[in-house]
């Protein structure tokens, strides 16, 4: 049997957060002690240990692969590291975002998407933390009737996202495209604008959502990105839609709690105080209580960090790491097995010290097997005395 103990630590639970010992015996939480610490057992010095973040979509993966355009790296190279930034970073699962679109060659085709997938199903076997994929779909092409089928068959999907491609309509409006696509065509103002018209009369006509909803409905949540007005949020909650991720205003955030739907921020938006795109703030959603989740989006370390600045404006350490922990387990069906720390759950766990703003992770578990783990070295904890880990 495999038992261990991990005690004097500061315990954050979905409710609450003491001082006290987690029991793990064949990765599952035995025991949760309060109060109470244990000779025999790993000596946390005072660390935060929470469960593990959970992350709905990071582009992490594709930075990985394309560090600069032009510059590409083969996907098990990228992988591995990805996989070990994450656990550093205190992720114990991380769903990548895998575009599944042939808009005008500016995304992955759907056949190189599948083939990615396919490599993350095998490589997740031995990485240190769990993987999954998270496919933003694109319902405005015939080609995706073709790949729905090949799609249900990738082992490791998680969540299907409609990520919907008529252009100047979401995250990035007509003006800012036209900027875009002149130095990507080569073309000049009047030129961009009638074929960004032509592209979304085109494909305005198709929209394959009933197609995709009937066939992931019971496989796997739906969602939408970059939902933008109420018409965006009441398609999305027609074709089965729960989540919808990175809402760009707050007509569309508030429609989406209104019909009941989970909304995900992006923890850089938080952390930055606002939106790099200049669309809705996360600070400004949270405000009006609409958002259940946030996920690293682009940037591994803003989620702990987050969580830290929420608990140094005033949110309980349980409300601010159940954004990226329990109510992301909820959104994708996890959360019987992990996602909090609760007797009979997989320990998935982190131990880390706030750091000025950021978190330091110096240990990560998962299924209750140590992943990660910073060499012995003095440092400082959280009531400011020097210890040594081991």
């Amino acid at each position: 049997m495999n038992h261990h103990i991990l005690t004097n630590a500061h315990i954050i639970t979905s409710s609450d957060d003491f001082t006290g010992s987690v029991v793990i015996e064949n990765g599952l939480i035995t025991d949760i002690v309060r109060g109470k610490t244990y000779a025999e057992g790993d000596n946390l010095q005072g660390m935060w240990l929470a469960p593990g973040c959970i992350d709905i979509h990071s582009d992490y993966l594709e930075r990985e692969i394309h560090p600069r355009p032009g510059a590409d790296f083969p996907i098990p190279m990228a992988f591995h590291f990805m996989d070990q930034r994450a656990a550093a970073c205190g992720l114990t699962t991380v769903l990548s975002a895998v575009s599944f679109s042939d808009n005008d060659g500016l995304n992955r085709s759907f056949s190189q998407a599948i083939g990615q997938s396919r490599e993350i199903d095998e490589l997740r076997k031995g990485a240190l933390v769990r993987h999954f994929v998270h496919a933003r779909l694109n319902p405005n092409t015939d080609t995706v009737l073709d790949y729905l089928d090949q799609m249900k068959s990738i082992e490791s999907l998680k969540l299907v996202v409609y990520n919907d491609a008529i252009p100047g309509q979401r995250q990035f409006t007509f003006e800012d495209l036209v900027v875009k696509r002149m130095k990507v065509w080569n073309t000049n103002d009047a030129e961009t604008r009638q074929r960004l018209h032509q592209q979304i009369d085109e494909l305005s006509r198709i929209n394959h959502r009933d197609a995709i909803q009937a066939a992931f409905e019971g496989v796997c949540p739906l969602g939408s990105h970059d939902d933008t007005t109420v018409a965006h949020v009441e398609e999305a909650r027609h074709f089965g839609a729960t989540l919808s991720e990175m809402p760009t205003t707050l007509i569309a955030a508030r429609k989406a709690k209104e019909l009941g739907m989970l909304v995900c921020m992006g923890a850089p938006n938080y952390v930055r105080g606002g939106s790099h795109c200049g669309n809705l703030s996360c600070v400004s959603a949270m405000q009006e209580d609409l958002v259940d989740m946030i996920c690293s989006d682009y940037h591994f370390p803003t989620m702990l960090t987050a969580v830290l600045m929420m608990m140094h404006d005033g949110m309980s350490p349980s409300q601010a790491i159940n954004l990226v922990s329990l109510n992301p387990a909820k959104a994708i069906g996890l959360d019987k097995i992990v996602g909090s720390i609760d007797v009979g759950k997989e320990a998935d766990l982190i131990a880390f010290y706030s750091k000025g703003t950021y978190a330091d992770v110096k240990k990560v578990w998962v299924r209750g097997v140590a992943k990660f783990q910073v060499a012995a070295q003095e440092v400082t904890n959280s009531m400011g005395v020097n210890v040594a880990l081991s």
